[in-house]
C-alpha cells in the first residue's frame, strides 16, 4: 500500500496543475486563489464522526453520528491548553510577520527553519539554514515542562499561515518518517481549529459502550475483548445488553480540537497509524501553526548519520536563524 508520507509544510503533489496568481499550489492541489468555475466542487472535507476527550484519552462518538455511545482508546496525544500567554502569543506573531511568508499549497503561507532536505532521494544537508529564530528559545524551553517531551530537541520549525480568504488547508497525511523523529509537537496560534485523523489501514477498531453512571462519569474501558453493559429497564428485569461492536478504520475519523494557544503532541499510533489533516471549513480566522520536529534514529546517537544530525542540532539551537 502506498502512504502519503510528507512535511506538514510541504504536501507531496501530483498531475500537472499550475498556480493561480499569489498561490503556491501544485498538481492536486488548490486553494480559492486558484480554483475557478471549471472546478465542480472544492477539496472533500470529510466528516468527523469521533472527538478526542484529552481528559480520559477516548475518542467519543459524536451525538448525531452513527457512533453515538460509543468509544475507544486514542492513544499518541498530548494536549495542553495556554500553553503561552496572549503577550507571548502576539509578540511572536509580530516578530514571525517581519518576515516574508512565501506561497505554499492548498492556500497556506510558509516560513521554515530547517536543513536543506530532498525526501525523494533522502538527501540532507545544511545548506542555507543558520538556526531556529530567536523567539522559539524561550518557547522550547518551557516545553521540558511537558512529560512527553522528555529529551526533545529540535532540529526543525515550520511556521504555517492558514486564512479563510485563502481557502487554506492541509491533506491528510503522515510527516516523513525518514529524518524526522517520533514526536511532532504544534503551536496552535490566533484561533481554534480541528484537527482531523484518519486511517486507511485495513484493520478494524473496536468500540466499547459508554454509559453515564450515577455520578456521571464516562464508564472505563474495561476489557475490551470480553465487555458488555447491562441495564435493567423494567419492573420485569428486562435487560438491554450492549456488546463490543466492530467497525472498519476507514469510516472512522477523529476531530481533536485545539484551543487558540494550545500545544498538542503527536507521537505513537497517532503519528504512525493515524493521518493528520485540517480541512478548509474548519479555518474560521487567522490562523498560525508553529510545527517543531526531532531527528530520527537514524540520524540520533548511535544511528548512521549520527555525526550530520549533531551538526544539524548544533545550528538548530543556536536560535538565529531566519527563514530559509
Amino acid at each position: 500500500m502506498m502512504m502519503m508520507v510528507v512535511m506538514e509544510g510541504e504536501e507531496a503533489a501530483a498531475g500537472g496543475g499550475s498556480a493561480g496568481p499569489g498561490c503556491g499550489c501544485k498538481g492536486i492541489r488548490s486553494c480559492l486563489l486558484c480554483e475557478g468555475p471549471a472546478q465542480a466542487a472544492p477539496p472533500p472535507q470529510g466528516e468527523d464522526n469521533f472527538t478526542y476527550c484529552p481528559a480520559t484519552g477516548l475518542a467519543k462518538g459524536n451525538e448525531h453520528s452513527e457512533f453515538a455511545g460509543w468509544a475507544f482508546p486514542f492513544p499518541g496525544v498530548f494536549l495542553t491548553e495556554e500553553f503561552i500567554s496572549e503577550e507571548e502569543e502576539s509578540e511572536m506573531v509580530e516578530l514571525m510577520d517581519r518576515d516574508e511568508w512565501k506561497p505554499s499549497q492548498s492556500g497556506r503561507k510558509k516560513q521554515d527553519y530547517g536543513p536543506k532536505v530532498n525526501f525523494k532521494k533522502q538527501r540532507l544537508k545544511a545548506g542555507s539554514f543558520t538556526g531556529l529564530p530567536s523567539f522559539s528559545k524561550k518557547i522550547v524551553t518551557q516545553m521540558k515542562a511537558c512529560s512527553v517531551l522528555g529529551g526533545f530537541l529540535p532540529v526543525e520549525q515550520c511556521n504555517l499561515d492558514y486564512r479563510p480568504e485563502r481557502g487554506s488547508a492541509i491533506d491528510p497525511h503522515f510527516d516523513d518518517w525518514w529524518l524526522w523523529g517520533e514526536r511532532l509537537v504544534s503551536l496552535n496560534l490566533l484561533s481554534k481549529t480541528v484537527l482531523s485523523m484518519s486511517c486507511d489501514s485495513e484493520d478494524s477498531i473496536q468500540l466499547f459502550p459508554t454509559f453515564s453512571k450515577e455520578d456521571g462519569e464516562l464508564s472505563p474501558p474495561g476489557s475490551l475483548t470480553e465487555m458488555s453493559a447491562c441495564k435493567s429497564s423494567s419492573k420485569q428485569g428486562t435487560d438491554y445488553i450492549l456488546s463490543p461492536r466492530r467497525v472498519p478504520s476507514k469510516e472512522v475519523t477523529v476531530a481533536i480540537h485545539l484551543p487558540r494557544r494550545s500545544l498538542v503532541v503527536l507521537y505513537g499510533d497517532a503519528r504512525y497509524k493515524w493521518k493528520h489533516a485540517i480541512y478548509r471549513k474548519h479555518i474560521e480566522h487567522r490562523r498560525i501553526c508553529v510545527t517543531f520536529r526531532e531527528l530520527s534514529a537514524e540520524f540520533s546517537a548511535g544511528g548512521r548519520h549520527e555525526e550530520l544530525g549533531k551538526e544539524l542540532l548544533e545550528i538548530a539551537l543556536s536560535f538565529q536563524g531566519t527563514p530559509v
